[in-house]
């Protein structure tokens, strides 16, 4: 019976001993052969299949190290496994995805940038720059990140944000969530973080899964109020200084100030997430609020609007007694950025090039949120109330008398009108101009307008 199952192939470019152990380990797992089947000796089977012994004793010897079968001395081999249950085998080979990226013709989704401010080629340049130096790239990147790119960091941090910090408090990682994972496992578990209702979701999720538990604080047009902290008593605080409330304002310095003092007087935390901090272009960007508090606040920065959404870098400021704690632990992660990226990065930043590219950013974009809001006011007059967050690409309509719900939302999709995302207890529809082209604006709110009315 066992020959029926030996298939070998002279021919083949996979050795014969291979061949001969695949066919018996495959005829143990399907039940073919049960325990206790006593297997033909190494002379009758290299006879019968017309191979060597050398072949066949090889087969056995690893089907005995896997422990499929087993040599008892003085009688044979012996089957030795036995399979009750197996997974089914799928054919890979076979797969096919039904699944087809659709294509919107007006797309106010956050899901691409503007595809005319990256000078492509420059930066291929900086990525093949960085590809050409195999001594570095043949070795494991450092935990914290390469040190050529925190120092390049540094000089543009402080030099675009004001941030004030050393490349030593520099952590780089790829992504905000991956470097909040961290912070909290340097934070511990078990904390209380106040941060504003609208916040980024994906923070959320990281802080839940730490135990933190979540407050939201209240705030004005100027931000987070103090009497709102005072309730909560958190022991971190998350803002973004670059959207205070639902205005469209910075957050003043009187109330950063507010908060930083009302942070050491309680020994809170603040995470400043300074989100597209470097975007703001109708008004100068403010200094950040580590800028006027190193002791408490962590900084994060991160390039996936600025430069590419591929180019998955972010980085985070520790103030120094954190940094402390971070070094104890620093060598139990691994850098989770591409190294290729970060040296590219570097070189990028360190050359001019990402300079210049902030200022074709900020020319480029201004003129979209000027598009985006003319058209939404000549469509929709005062039937919405308009919030502009120019730092994060997007404008927010708030309806009074309109009910934005899923299916409003399905008829935007089947009309080939893709939104960032709507709130339908708030009768909100958030749009983001970031991917859109210029001329596709205009008709783009038209036509949403229309569906909505």
């Amino acid at each position: 019976m066992l020959y029926d199952f030996i298939i070998i192939d002279k021919k083949s470019k996979i050795p014969l001993y291979r061949q001969i152990y695949m066919s018996v380990r495959l005829s143990i797992e399907n039940g073919s052969l049960k325990k206790g089947t006593k297997l033909p000796s190494i002379r009758k089977l290299s006879n019968d299949l017309k191979v060597s012994k050398t072949t066949v004793n090889g087969a056995y010897e690893q089907l005995c190290a896997e422990g499929y079968i087993i040599n008892k001395p003085q009688s044979g081999y012996y089957v030795e496994a036995q399979f009750t249950c197996l997974p089914a085998l799928r054919d890979l080979s076979e797969y096919k995805s039904d699944k087809k990226k659709k294509f919107y013709e007006y797309d106010f989704s956050s899901k691409k940038i503007e595809e005319n401010i990256i000078n492509i080629n420059e930066w291929k340049k900086c990525i093949k720059e960085a590809l050409n130096q195999s001594n570095i790239l043949t070795s494991y990147g450092e935990p914290q990140g390469e040190e050529i790119l925190r120092k390049a960091l540094q000089k543009y941090s402080l030099g675009i944000r004001s941030v004030n910090t050393s490349a030593d408090n520099i952590i780089v990682g790829a992504g905000t969530q991956t470097l909040l994972h961290l912070l909290c496992s340097i934070l511990g578990t078990n904390k209380v973080i106040a941060l504003a209702d609208q916040s980024f979701i994906q923070s959320e999720h990281v802080f839940k899964s730490h135990g933190y538990k979540i407050n939201y604080f209240k705030s004005d047009k100027f931000g987070a109020t103090i009497d709102s902290l005072n309730k909560i008593k958190p022991d971190i605080i998350l803002i973004n200084p670059n959207f205070a409330g639902n205005s469209t304002a910075n957050m003043p310095i009187t109330r950063r100030l507010e908060i930083i003092e009302w942070a050491k007087t309680n020994n809170t935390i603040i995470i400043e997430d300074d989100y597209n901090g470097e975007l703001r272009y109708s008004t100068h960007p403010m200094p950040c609020v580590q800028n006027y508090d190193t002791e408490n606040t962590v900084y994060l920065g991160s390039f996936s609007k600025i430069l590419l959404p591929s180019v998955r870098i972010s980085y985070m400021v520790l103030p120094d007694r954190l940094l402390k704690e971070y070094n104890t632990i620093k060598h139990l992660s691994n850098q989770t950025a591409s190294k290729t990226e970060q040296i590219a990065l570097a070189k990028y930043i360190s050359n001019g090039k990402l300079d210049i590219h902030l200022r074709k950013a900020r020319r480029i974009y201004l003129e979209k949120s000027k598009i985006i809001l003319d058209s939404i006011e000549r469509f929709f007059s005062d039937s919405a109330e308009i919030i502009f967050n120019e730092t994060s690409l997007y404008v927010s309509l708030k309806f009074s008398n309109t009910n934005i719900s899923s299916d409003i939302i399905s008829k935007l999709e089947s009309n080939s009108i893709r939104i960032m995302q709507f709130n339908e207890d708030e009768n909100i529809v958030i749009l983001s101009f970031s991917g859109i082209n210029d001329n596709k604006i205009s008709d783009g709110i038209k036509l949403l307008s229309n569906i909505i009315k």
